[in-house]
């Protein structure tokens, strides 16, 4: 009895030793996500399991399962983990799906993406974040996680359609060109409003041809950088 106690301590030890942030990532899908009224089963497992603290500079790490966003370096930021869940799951994922993101950041959003769909695609435009972000994705795995620098506003037009797009940057407009890339049946959000203040979530969706937008909440994002 006493050596498996002794067993069991000690693997807790190692797991904690592994991941000393977990018991915070829980609380953090709980109070923050759950609570909200988020209740997509994939998104809640996706957003638990990814570490979201290796995807914030060091000195951002103890703040990482915090409600706010937290900088990332040349001037950007990592979303709020409710936006990020939220967003997620208003596109309403299924595992076969393949997704486009514009603003790969420091590829947290990207990370959780991954674990729920087949494909991402996601874009870049500032190289020197989006390289890291790339490096950072493929150390930890995330192998269906595909990182390009390039300008956003016309998307990833040799990997269309794509059944769902994010865009984590705030728009004056909705690319039209994002709108061509979006799959018959396809969704799409994007935060659209001034580049300071608050913008609202548009949710797009595409059927018959015709596009259907709706908006969700006001949101607050970093502007949509151009070349």
């Amino acid at each position: 009895m006493k050596l498996l106690l002794f067993a069991i301590i000690i693997g807790a030890m190692v797991f904690q030793k592994e991941d000393p942030y977990e018991s915070k990532r829980l609380e953090m899908v709980h109070t923050q996500i759950e609570t909200r009224g988020v209740n997509n089963m994939k998104v809640l497992k996706a957003m638990r399991k990814v570490p979201r603290h290796l995807f914030v500079p060091d000195d951002q790490q103890p703040f990482a399962y915090e409600d706010h966003p937290l900088r990332i370096g040349y001037g950007q930021t990592i979303s709020q983990p409710y936006i990020v869940a939220y967003m997620t799951a208003a596109v309403r994922l299924g595992s076969d799906d393949t997704v486009l993101e514009i603003g790969t950041g420091s590829g947290y959003q990207a990370a959780v993406l991954s674990e729920i769909v087949d494909h991402v695609y996601t874009l870049e435009i500032i190289p020197g974040l989006g390289n890291e972000a790339k490096d950072r994705l493929q150390e930890l795995g995330y192998e269906n996680v595909h990182v390009k620098v390039s300008d956003g506003y016309y998307g990833w037009k040799e990997k269309s359609p794509f059944d769902a797009i994010i865009v984590t940057a705030a728009a004056s407009e909705i690319p039209p060109p994002l709108i061509e890339q979006l799959k018959e049946g396809g969704r799409f959000i994007i935060p659209v409003g001034p580049t300071h203040g608050h913008q609202v979530l548009i949710l797009v969706e595409k059927k018959n041809g015709k596009v259907k937008k709706k908006s969700l909440l006001p949101v607050t994002f970093v502007p949509f950088t151009r070349d």
